[in-house]
């Protein structure tokens, strides 16, 4: 990521991330976009991108030497904890070198398992 002023929206901050990062982070994106409600809208919240449904739903972010998926909410990595192993995880992230995302059938049920968390807040 480049260093600089913080990017006003999504699109900002993805010219900003360099290769392979940045083919990687778009495919998210458009991973995620393709499970959301069509409510759902993406912001730029704590300097990353984030969609937002009922609450913050998931973000995604590119840093020096990986990217992340930032499932925020309570239990969805603890969920998926055997199809996670082989990933680094941490309390409310899972990272992956910037050429190898996650597999777009887990960010899917990932994803889902946010949407679903985030309704029964409804």
């Amino acid at each position: 990521m480049k260093k600089g002023k913080p990017a006003k929206n999504v699109d900002e901050y993805l010219a900003a991330v360099p290769e392979p990062a940045q083919s990687t982070l778009k495919h998210i994106r458009a991973v995620i976009r393709s499970v959301v409600p069509k409510e759902t809208t993406e912001v730029i919240s704590y300097g990353i991108p984030m969609f937002k449904y009922n609450g913050l739903l998931v973000g995604y972010a590119a840093f020096k030497k990986h990217c992340s998926l930032f499932p925020t909410g309570s239990g969805v990595l603890d969920q998926f904890e055997k199809e996670l192993k082989g990933h680094r995880t941490s309390k409310g992230t899972i990272q992956f070198p910037p050429d190898k995302p996650l597999p777009d059938a887990l960010m899917k049920k990932i994803v889902r398992a946010r949407v679903k968390e985030n309704k029964e807040w409804d």
